[in-house]
Parts: C-alpha cells; sequence; structure tokens
C-alpha cells in the first residue's frame, strides 16, 4: 500500500485570496468539487492539486518549503516576476545576495517562492512548477520515497529529490541544518489508496510520528515527518 499525493495545501488567512494570487501566476483554474478549503486544478504531471486551508497561525520564519518556478528565457523570467508583483507579491531577502540568477519573490502572507533562471539542467522537463524545495534531512528525502513510492532521483551529500514515476514537479530536500518551524507554511495531503487506519500503521512504521491533535475535522489523521513537518492522511477516495 502507499499514498497518493492529492494536494499540497497552504496554511492560509485568506485562503480565496491567496487561492487567486496563485491561480493567476500559474494559469491553474479552481476545482468546483473541493470540500475542504480551496483548491486549484492540478498543473503537474504527477496530479496533486494546490489547496489552501484556513489558519490562525502566523508566519514567523522563513517556509521550509517553497515553489522554484521555472523560465524558457530571459524574457519569460521577467514576465512571470512581473506577473506575480503585478498579482500582489514582492522581493524577498533570504540571503541570496546580489549576483543571484533566480528571483526570490513571496506571495500575498508572505509565503517564499523562486523564479529560476532558463537553462536549469536539473528542472529540465520538469513543468512550470519545477520543484517543491524542502530544507530538511536525508533521512525524510528517503520516507517520503517510501512514502509515495516515488523513486530518489537525486541523492548526494545529503540531498535528496524524489518524483512521481509520471514525471512533473521533483520534491527536493537540502540537508541540514533544518531551519525552524515557520509556523505556517504548506503541507502535504495523501490519500490512501485503501484503509486509512492501515496506511496510518504503514507511514508510522516508516518514521512518522503521531500528534496530540491527532484527527481534523474531516477525519483526516494528522502525523508529522521524521523532520517533524506535519502531514494529513485522508480518507480513502
Amino acid at each position: 500500500m502507499t499514498s497518493r499525493l492529492i494536494a499540497l495545501s497552504f496554511d492560509a488567512h485568506q485562503p480565496d485570496r491567496l487561492a487567486h494570487f496563485w491561480s493567476g501566476v500559474l494559469g491553474l483554474e479552481r476545482a468546483d468539487d473541493s470540500h475542504d478549503g480551496v483548491a486549484l486544478m492540478s498543473g503537474n504531471d504527477a496530479g496533486y492539486r494546490l489547496g489552501f486551508r484556513p489558519t490562525q497561525a502566523r508566519k514567523v520564519a522563513q517556509n521550509r518549503l517553497h515553489f522554484d518556478l521555472t523560465s524558457s528565457s530571459p524574457e519569460d523570467q521577467q514576465e512571470t516576476v512581473a506577473r506575480a508583483l503585478a498579482l500582489g507579491a514582492r522581493h524577498a531577502d533570504v540571503g541570496q545576495g546580489p549576483d543571484a540568477s533566480h528571483v526570490v519573490l513571496a506571495d500575498p502572507e508572505g509565503n517564499e517562492f523562486c523564479v529560476i533562471e532558463p537553462g536549469n539542467r536539473f528542472l529540465a522537463g520538469c513543468g512550470f512548477i519545477g520543484a517543491l524545495a524542502c530544507d530538511g534531512s536525508q533521512a525524510v528525502g528517503y520516507f517520503w520515497s517510501e512514502a509515495l513510492g516515488w523513486p530518489l532521483v537525486w541523492d548526494q551529500d545529503e540531498e535528496t529529490a524524489v518524483q512521481s514515476p509520471n514525471g512533473g514537479t521533483k520534491i527536493t530536500w537540502g540537508g541540514p541544518p533544518l531551519m525552524p518551524d515557520p509556523g505556517k507554511d504548506l503541507h502535504f495531503d495523501l490519500a490512501p489508496d485503501g484503509d486509512q487506519q492501515a496506511e496510518v500503521e504503514r507511514l508510522l512504521s516508516l518514521g512518522a510520528k503521531c500528534l496530540d491533535s491527532g484527527h481534523g475535522a474531516d477525519g483526516a489523521v494528522l502525523l508529522a515527518d521524521p523532520d517533524g513537518n506535519v502531514f494529513r492522511v485522508l480518507t480513502h477516495r
């Protein structure tokens, strides 16, 4: 048994507003059948959606998870940056320095993301959302490879990456040291291929941890991966 990654969900103070921003940046349509928060349709071969779940949590540090958006040319990179700024993004300083060839922005709720320069070989063929770049250990990369059944496509110097067998966005982990919990971030939403409880037990055997607030109002089970990042296991769908 494995879990399907069905959504990458943002913690959002204003889910509709944040969904509108990302819809405009990525050119994704809103899903009409979302019963839990707001969701945008998949824009990648891996098939998962973008979700926006209401929260009162306050962002206190840089996100552990952020998108790397790809570019086909310098003009394309500039157009993506200009479109994001027009929709409410702002430039962000995460220590990239003045000579960086990528552009770091933050969305209207402060979630950082990068617009990568053209010619990045590692992200070639991955689509517009080239990567979900995560702060995390080698062990957590191994965990998610097993949890999702996605092969490792990079494993070197404590950096790891996985990718769906169907292609699309890569999920990468940059190795230690682990950044502090930002309080408000992105999260994985999983749907088991079979019984929810059996899948929860499998994930626990792989190194996940139970949380005190173990269940959501929608019947989801809340777990944390080996680095402490919270994720949800939904009921079978």
